[in-house]
């Protein structure tokens, strides 16, 4: 390259690998995805280093993995390690962020960032900065206290955005993706991320994105024969606190997955906003689009992330570089987030020291010139971590909090309906897998995992009495009370 590339970086929040036209899916209409997907490459095995919004995105910025970046649920992020946005703002790179980064608890971190247009999920907080907050408040909707759904026990169920489709946090973000390229220096390389916060639920579009998948033309969710030896304890717990295990709807669940279409396809629309302002800066931009995690979506009887099962822990990743040599490729070789701090490094022609052996740079892997066979990922410690290692044929799970380990042989089972951990047959390859695993928590004295070349034993966490309420999650804004308050006597008892 002439000269350093631009970077366009864009993530959504909790899209499955398996929500895009051209690489499958016929269910769903992405005609922008499609496009890159056809000049780019799709990496069609990529796994998330964590299934978890925080510890996704901490071991993307790091480049470290949550084991040792101390970041493995939606705890601190890891905001004294050195991010990507720093290295590039070094090398002279103008760093933009926009939307959803979830910098916890600092949500107004710079990271390495010269200047972000801040916006987080969830409802209307006091004294802290939000800047969509406050464009709504400029343009009228000031009153809308969950501009992103409504969450609680509305969290998965589909409904209508409060919001015109102008004013909804996906064109939000389009419109401040724009304005920065028409707005910067072209004298200066750009690194830009641009994060929107949807498909994460609640599922709801504006008027008339959420028409645009009908519950009828969906498929079921895929509930294979004894799927419930399947599932660890962090489905089961996910499952209540989002008022989920109180029985199957499969009509209620096709329309959850209308409406999750529709928001991906909200994003292909603006996406395209995006791209299209590129204009001809798309010759030395690079871009990579990929999502934190996915969203199990009723498969498997479960909902939300935090699963090793395919629908959370997979997730798509496109990578278009300038002047791409094979266009239309499909990489199926396993990676992952933590592959694109190195990436973007290498992309920026940066000759410096990886903060992890585990990243690869994806434009080495698109060359074939990596010989890395295996991916990892983690989500909780101790008494409730959950562990896998992947690769092309093979992937090993163990789950602390169940003492239970699980064997998918992804050759003749890749929708992963069968647990082969208990079949003699694949002793060896599961010893194989295990030991893996093991010995890399071993060499990085991660204890908390492992002991004397086994796994930790802990004693089970609690879990919630089946026919009751307990650890139900309340996610609503903080003077909802006194709003409720002031009903008078529709509030009291």
């Amino acid at each position: 390259m002439s000269k350093q590339p631009n970077i366009l970086f864009v993530m959504t929040d909790q899209q499955r690998s398996d929500t895009i036209r051209a690489l499958g899916n016929r269910e769903i209409r992405s005609p922008v995805l499609d496009s890159l997907v056809q000049r780019g490459t799709a990496f069609t095995n990529c796994y998330t280093p964590s299934p978890v919004c925080v510890a996704a995105r901490s071991a993307t910025i790091t480049g470290v993995p949550p084991h040792l970046n101390g970041c493995a649920s939606n705890n601190e992020s890891p905001l004294g390690m050195q991010s990507i946005m720093q290295v590039l703002q070094k090398a002279g790179y103008r760093t933009h962020g926009i939307g959803k980064m979830h910098f916890n608890p600092h949500v107004d971190a710079m990271w390495g960032f010269d200047s972000r247009d801040i916006s987080e999920e969830g409802a209307r907080l006091q004294g802290s900065r939000n800047d969509f907050h406050d464009y709504l408040g400029e343009n009228g909707f000031g009153h809308v206290l969950e501009p992103q759904g409504l969450r609680s026990e509305m969290y998965y169920i589909p409904q209508p955005s409060q919001l015109p489709a102008e004013h909804h946090h996906t064109t939000w973000v389009a419109d401040r993706a724009i304005d920065f390229l028409r707005q910067r220096n072209s004298e200066r390389p750009f690194f830009l991320w641009t994060s929107f916060i949807k498909p994460h639920p609640p599922f709801e579009s504006p008027v008339p994105w959420n028409k645009l998948y009908r519950a009828a033309d969906m498929l079921p969710p895929r509930r294979p024969e004894g799927f419930e030896q399947l599932l660890s304890w962090w489905n089961h717990h996910q499952n209540r606190y989002k008022y989920r295990d109180k029985g199957y709807d499969e009509m209620l669940i096709r329309t959850m997955k209308a409406m999750y279409y529709a928001c991906i396809s909200f994003i292909d629309f603006n996406l395209g906003r995006i791209l299209e302002a590129l204009g001809d800066e798309i010759e030395n931009t690079l871009i990579l689009y990929t999502s934190d995690h996915g969203e199990m979506l009723g498969d498997y009887g479960s909902f939300g992330k935090r699963t090793m099962l395919n629908p959370a822990a997979k997730i798509p990743l496109i990578l278009l570089a300038p002047n791409a040599a094979h266009p239309g490729q499909r990489i199926d070789k396993p990676v992952s987030l933590l592959d694109v701090f190195p990436t973007f490094a290498a992309a920026a022609g940066l000759d410096i020291d990886l903060p992890s052996t585990e990243g690869a740079n994806l434009l080495d892997i698109e060359a074939g010139d990596s010989e890395r066979e295996f991916v990892t990922s983690q989500v909780g410690e101790g008494n409730i971590g959950l562990y896998m290692i992947a690769g092309r044929d093979l992937k090993y799970i163990y789950s602390a909090a169940d003492r239970k380990e699980w064997l998918f042989d992804l050759r003749v089972d890749p929708q992963e309906t069968k647990n082969w951990a208990g079949n003699s047959r694949y002793e060896g390859e599961l010893r194989a897998m295990r030991d893996r695993l093991i010995a890399r928590f071993e060499r990085d004295g991660y204890d908390l995992a492992v002991q004397n070349g086994e796994w930790r034993e802990y004693e089970p966490p609690a879990f919630p009495d089946p026919a009751g309420d307990d650890g139900l999650l309340f996610q609503d804004a903080p003077h909802l009370p006194e709003l409720l308050r002031a009903l008078g006597p529709y509030f009291d008892r």
